[in-house]
């Protein structure tokens, strides 16, 4: 039986229950952030940070669960609404391991030392006096709890001592193990098993190829709980729809800005999106589809591209041998180049953060772009409408729009096209993996109202003995 109820509505669970509660303040994608609850064991998947928000706001719902004994924080992947927050956790939960797969590992500390950096850089800009929301001694502090494994590696997260009965010898708790989800480098879905029942995370996940990473290997995983992203929920495919044709409109945007001596400008995120960009301009420029000359990024994107070449080897990738600090003339360019740098005879720009936030190189040469016709702007991942990329992907040629607060208003001349080149599952992806994971509960998160309706209404539809539940900010489920 599955039941919901406010946080601290049930005192007690019995040994061998599985409680999971929701601490996303929104009902949005947003911090990315999960309790459970399981043989008597906590484990906290993700902590991440709320994209659209600021300071204390942006935090996983911690203080609703700031009681519990938590054993573990396992982590799906390093974006920021995943794992924004794991400091604060640690504040919070000071006993907890962190666990993550080994490609993470290499990745985490750089991201989190970033959000420092970009915290203390917005309390002295915007006055958000709550920045930082840790520091660097933080983050060092608590690295050495940080551990990495490897894929399918079942591992005990608990420490079963505290619930050992004497007489009845030595009993394990319960476990985890990481499968590949082929979203970004290190990018996992979690499957946990108790002693009487399993929950599969599925993180952010991505079932087809892109062009560095392959899709997600969630063979054989099956789960009594699923909790799943429903991202793309509210996104049809148009009919005839091909990954190829998308790369091919981008190679003839690029080629006709270039020819026309304009500068392109690729938002993008710094972890993921840059490498795959950058991967598929050395393809071109391979190939002798693109002239050869250099590629203009943010240094964050460069750290990433240079982790990314060292462990090529290790990855489940297309091109392993292809290195794009060798194949491409990189070239890092800061917030404060792009105010005088030249954009005369064409010129090609990856630049953070893929939804043109503030204080961004994205941001900055948007502004200078956006307003002449031989530039272009190509958008190849998502852009919250309520962000200044947003914004400028609605604003139609000639249209005078709002882009940002520091900026105002713009109008838009510029070429500016959207492409689908997603890294999340397909809607009808997701509702495939219902059917194989075989769960008897689903947990809708990590999607707006649309998007969970739409995959909630399949699932019935398809599936009317699976239970599907979307727990609010703060609400727990009793499974």
């Amino acid at each position: 039986m599955v039941s919901a109820f406010a946080v601290g509505g049930i005192q007690e669970l019995s040994l061998w229950a599985m409680r999971i509660t929701n601490l996303n303040p929104d009902h949005d994608i947003g911090a990315s952030a999960w309790m459970l609850s399981v043989d008597g064991h906590q484990l906290l998947m993700d902590a991440g940070t709320h994209p659209k928000r600021e300071g204390l706001s942006s935090l996983p719902l911690y203080e609703s669960v700031r009681d519990l004994d938590v054993d573990a924080i396992a982590l799906t992947h390093c974006h920021h609404d995943h794992v924004g927050s794991l400091p604060v956790a640690l504040q919070y939960f000071p006993h907890a391991r962190v666990l993550m797969t080994d490609l993470s590992y290499f990745i985490v500390e750089r991201v989190l030392h970033n959000s420092v950096n970009v915290m203390v850089r917005q309390r002295e800009e915007l006055g958000i006096r709550e920045y930082p929301l840790y520091t660097h001694e933080e983050v060092d502090d608590y690295a050495p709890v940080f551990q990495g494994f490897g894929h399918r590696r079942e591992i005990e997260w608990a420490q079963f001592a505290r619930n050992h009965v004497p007489g009845q010898g030595r009993r394990h708790g319960p476990t985890l193990e990481f499968f590949d989800a082929g979203h970004a480098l290190g990018s996992a879905g979690v499957l946990v098993r108790g002693r009487k029942q399993s929950l599969f995370y599925s993180g952010d996940v991505c079932f087809h190829d892109q062009t560095l990473l392959r899709a997600a290997d969630f063979e054989g995983v099956r789960a009594d709980v699923l909790v799943m992203e429903t991202t793309r929920g509210a996104r049809q495919l148009p009919a005839g729809f091909s990954r190829d044709q998308e790369l091919d409109r981008l190679a003839e945007g690029i080629n006709r800005v270039l020819a026309r001596k304009g500068t392109v400008l690729i938002p993008a995120f710094a972890l993921g999106r840059t490498q795959e960009i950058l991967a598929f301009l050395a393809l071109l420029m391979r190939s002798g589809k693109l002239r050869e000359q250099p590629v203009y990024i943010g240094g964050l994107g460069r750290v990433f591209t240079e982790i990314y070449d060292l462990q090529s080897n290790r990855t489940h990738r297309h091109h392993p041998n292809l290195k794009l600090t060798h194949a491409l003339n990189l070239q890092v360019v800061s917030t404060n180049d792009i105010e005088s740098m030249s954009l005369r005879g064409g010129r090609i720009c990856v630049m953070t953060a893929g939804m043109m936030s503030e204080n961004t190189g994205a941001h900055a040469l948007a502004a200078r772009i956006v307003g002449d016709e031989r530039h272009g702007i190509f958008f190849v991942g998502y852009a919250d409408v309520d962000t200044p990329g947003g914004r400028l992907k609605a604003a139609k040629p000639g249209e005078r729009f709002h882009f940002s607060p520091s900026v105002g208003q713009l109008t838009r001349n510029c070429e500016v096209f959207d492409l689908d080149l997603t890294a999340h599952a397909n809607r009808d992806d997701l509702v495939s993996m219902v059917s194989e994971v075989d769960p008897r509960v689903v947990v809708l998160g990590h999607g707006d109202a649309d998007a969970r309706g739409w995959i909630r209404e399949q699932i019935h539809s398809r599936h009317p003995k699976i239970k599907v539940l979307e727990p609010g900010p703060g609400q727990t489920l009793d499974l």
